[in-house]
């Protein structure tokens, strides 16, 4: 089995998106239209077979952020009113897989900060949000807050 596939396979495993309509729907569209929210909004880290890993990001507004937090918008809802053009106050952390050969090797870890920096060069970022899935998810957002220096808020699970 290719990478991509694997990694899309993963992306089920752990997100079980096509059971939840709530939860961002990614395809093509999706990945293009969060390319338009900012050129960081997607990175990928590929070997000589393909993906490794994929880092999502939706840079959106305090506003946003807040009724995302408050469970009063889903997770696409927040994608889908995430206007383009205007100044970004929040990043959603909304997912980072990395095969399992490449993990613990700080692959979604650099390409976040990379992301988040780039992010912050061209809006005024004042907090991070997330709503975890894994304990690594977790972990991965609490360490990504603190070297970035931001605030992290967590969606209850």
């Amino acid at each position: 089995m290719d990478n991509f596939t694997r990694l899309m396979q993963l992306a089920d495993e752990v997100f079980a998106v096509h059971d939840d309509p709530t939860q961002l729907q990614v395809d093509a569209e999706v990945l293009l239209r969060l390319q338009q929210l900012h050129p960081a909004a997607v990175s990928e880290h590929a070997d000589a077979n393909g993906p490794v890993a994929w880092v999502l990001l939706i840079p959106t507004t305090a506003a946003l952020m807040e009724d995302f937090l408050a469970g009063t918008l889903t997770e696409q809802e927040l994608y889908e009113r995430t206007p383009v053009g205007v100044a970004y106050q929040a990043v959603y952390l909304c997912s980072a897989m990395v095969l399992e050969e490449h993990r613990r090797s700080g692959i979604a870890k650099r390409m976040t900060l990379g992301a988040i920096e780039h992010m912050r060069r061209d809006h005024p970022i004042g907090a991070l949000f997330c709503w975890p899935f894994t304990p690594g998810g977790d972990a991965l957002a609490i360490t990504l807050a603190a070297e970035v220096g931001l605030p992290l808020r967590m969606r209850a699970r």
